[in-house]
């Protein structure tokens, strides 16, 4: 009885807060795009009835019956969803990474989906998030895991190209952008999004804008393509697929790489492997999944196969390690990918976080987790 009475509790607390922090004209909500803006979507194969959609059909949130047993499941049915203690981490070093050869190819996880690479001399930085709570506000939402140390936009080197896969909490980070614009020469985002970076300040002759398939020639010998992937936008209540969503190919001579932001598994993988694979190296999204939103996240499983179709030599499984945002344990996505790559050619590396490795030299194995 007393669960029920405080599961009472906290739907009336979500629903009263959520009431007031959507009628609110916080900030960090962004701005959806304008009917004008609107327009020229429509040229977009994915646009129609004002708002982007998936390729695949999907099922993009369970139906509200369906959402009081996730909010259960969610308050006492959860695994051990984080750390336990003090999770060790190392500091990000800005001078060795400036000292890394025009021509290395480099690469740190900054835990999540915020990754930054080095290639060709330029430094490109994905999904950056680092603010203590995804949410509009500061004392909602899933928390930062309690870090031993804690990368800030102050410790990143100049940054040449940010690219973003869509607008949710965890990968646009409206304090992150808002710092970071003065160490960022290029944003490139999904169709939709330049309207929250403009509104946050950034300067639209820094925007980029792009629709699947969409290709950029940046700083001179580097590719950047944004490709298909199966989720879904918004920010808060009244802009849900207002926004596109996508995954990004970074290409320079022979090398190759594969960002994939969100996604559930999908055809389009393979379609991908063969039009820009094979990868070197794809960040493939691993975790966060749920029988109840399995066609917008995938499984370990399919974050594997998905590599195995793009034509991946090595896959790093992202989206894990950082924020607490399903019931899974927070070491279950890690774990199943590794072992899901067993005894097959495609190898699955496990760097620690803020730790700088070289990926044509070096394929990080440490199971570092495992002392959590």
């Amino acid at each position: 009885m007393k669960k029920f009475i405080y599961f009472i509790l906290v739907i009336v607390a979500l629903l009263t807060t959520g009431s007031l922090i959507f009628t609110s004209c916080t900030p960090k909500l962004g701005k959806a795009p304008s009917e004008k803006r609107q327009e020229m979507y429509s040229n977009s194969p994915q646009f129609n009835d004002g708002k982007f959609h998936n390729k695949f059909k999907t099922k993009t949130a369970p139906h509200w019956g369906k959402m009081f047993g996730i909010f259960w499941d969610m308050t006492f049915n959860k695994n051990q969803t984080t750390p336990q203690k003090k999770f060790l981490v190392s500091e990000f070093s800005r001078s060795a990474w400036d000292s890394i050869p025009e021509n290395q190819l480099a690469v740190v996880w900054l835990g999540h989906s915020s990754v930054i690479i080095k290639i060709g001399g330029k430094t490109i930085l994905t999904d950056p998030v680092f603010s203590e709570r995804l949410s509009p506000v500061s004392f909602m939402g899933p928390k930062h895991f309690d870090y031993s140390k804690r990368i800030n936009v102050a410790d990143l080197p100049n940054i040449d190209a940010l690219i973003i896969s869509h607008d949710h909490y965890d990968h646009l980070d409206y304090d992150v952008i808002r710092e970071i614009d003065s160490k960022t020469k290029h944003f490139f985002v999904p169709l939709g999004i330049e309207s929250h970076l403009e509104y946050w300040g950034i300067d639209s002759s820094k925007i980029s804008t792009a629709d699947w398939w969409d290709e950029f020639d940046f700083a001179g010998e580097i590719k950047l393509a944004f490709v298909p992937s199966q989720h879904f936008s918004g920010r808060g209540l009244t802009d849900r697929m207002a926004t596109l969503w996508g995954s990004w190919v970074i290409i320079r001579k022979n090398e190759k790489l594969f960002f994939s932001g969100d996604s559930g598994y999908h055809k389009d993988f393979k379609t991908i492997g063969e039009k820009y694979g094979p990868f070197d190296l794809a960040f493939m999204e691993c975790g966060a999944y749920n029988k109840e939103w399995e066609d917008i996240h995938m499984y370990p499983e399919q974050s594997y196969q998905a590599a195995l179709d793009t034509k991946s030599k090595v896959v790093m499984p992202i989206h894990w390690g950082k924020y607490d945002l399903a019931m899974h344990d927070w070491r279950d996505p890690v774990e199943r990918i590794k072992k899901a790559a067993e005894g097959k050619a495609t190898q699955v590396i496990t760097p620690e976080i803020n730790i700088i490795f070289m990926p044509k030299e070096e394929t990080p194995q440490k199971e570092w987790w495992k002392i959590f």
